[in-house]
């Protein structure tokens, strides 16, 4: 069983989209996966279930991801052992834990407990790996293989937990400036986050708790939403002068910084482009409404015309991104 984050600490790049998409498509390889909505948002949960079956998810006997771990932060308890929804159409083995919007006030708790973790203190190592150790008995639970957790765009004690508790990690990307400027803090905090977890490792001499390895590995990068013309990119001339320039970020960023660590895969081509994902515009309505992935979309729900191929096709763009990440975990 493999645990992989989708991860940017810059917003409105189309990661939840993303992971919805992929999720899918690893379950009709044969895969048993587990979602995991970590981001106070809850796209990914209102991207997969319905508004009445997000509520329950969230009443005092619910499952969401803070129902799980409430008593933890509340200091009254341990986990909560809730059972995740399955979400699977058809013949796919698919599961979500529902997110939920009180999920950002256990960030104050990893925050105030984070020195005392790193002194080897129960309680606060107990706070530390909640979410870790929840994620790991619910893909028991369900017998996953694949666990895919949808983070936030920040780079906060939430986000530390959660990346500490992945095996991987893949960032979806905008060709922009921005995009660009957020690699140089995500390779300088990974970096520092590896080595304060190693220290919570080393101070905990107890056998009971299951501790995060706080070791991600950079799988790579997806580009994303950007509008497709026929150059020698594939993208608009101004895109592409962002574009063009992801790759050398990622490499001096990230990769030459979680490399030393062991944090980063090495391609045998030395390229982290996992493949690029342009913008499906119109299509993503359409699927969000019908709460399915674009490329099951069909006249039934709404398409027509043009629409209706470009959605069957779609299934295209994803096709050599799961079978790389297939391929790993």
């Amino acid at each position: 069983m493999s645990i992989v984050s989708i991860f940017n600490n810059k917003g409105g790049v189309g990661k939840t989209t993303y992971m919805f998409h992929v999720a899918n498509l690893l379950c009709e390889e044969g895969k048993t996966v587990l979602m995991v909505d970590l981001d106070a948002q809850c796209n990914l949960s209102a991207y997969t279930i319905s508004e009445s079956e997000l509520e329950k998810a969230w009443s005092a006997r619910g499952n969401s991801i803070w129902r799980a771990i409430e008593e933890v932060y509340r200091g009254v308890g341990d986990i909560r052992r809730r059972q995740p929804l399955n979400v699977g159409k058809g013949d796919r083995n698919l599961h979500l834990v529902p997110g939920d919007v009180l999920l950002s006030n256990f960030e104050d708790s990893l925050g105030d407990s984070w020195s005392a973790a790193k002194g080897g203190a129960e309680p606060a190592l107990r706070i530390q790996s909640a979410l870790y150790r929840y994620i790991l008995w619910c893909a028991d639970k369900v017998k996953a293989d694949v666990v895919m957790l949808d983070l936030g765009p920040n780079l906060g004690a939430l986000n530390r937990s959660v990346l500490a508790a992945s095996d991987y990690f893949i960032v979806p990307m905008s060709p922009d400036l921005f995009s660009i400027r957020g690699t140089e803090n995500l390779g300088n905090k990974l970096t520092t986050w590896n080595k304060e977890w190693a220290q919570c490792n080393s101070a905990w001499d107890g056998e009971e708790l299951q501790l995060p390895p706080g070791k991600p590995k950079f799988l790579g990068y997806v580009m994303q939403q950007h509008n497709v013309r026929q150059t020698a990119t594939g993208m608009t001339k101004g895109w592409s002068i962002f574009g063009g320039r992801v790759e050398a970020a990622v490499k001096e960023n990230i990769v030459d910084k979680l490399e030393p660590n062991g944090q980063a895969v090495q391609w045998e081509d030395g390229n982290w482009n996992l493949g690029k994902i342009p913008n499906l515009h119109s299509l993503i309505p359409y699927s969000q409404k019908v709460r399915k992935p674009v490329f099951d979309c069909t006249s039934r729900d709404g398409l027509k015309g043009d629409h209706i191929n470009r959605a069957r096709e779609s299934k295209k763009l994803f096709r050599p991104i799961v079978k790389t990440l297939a391929g790993v975990v």
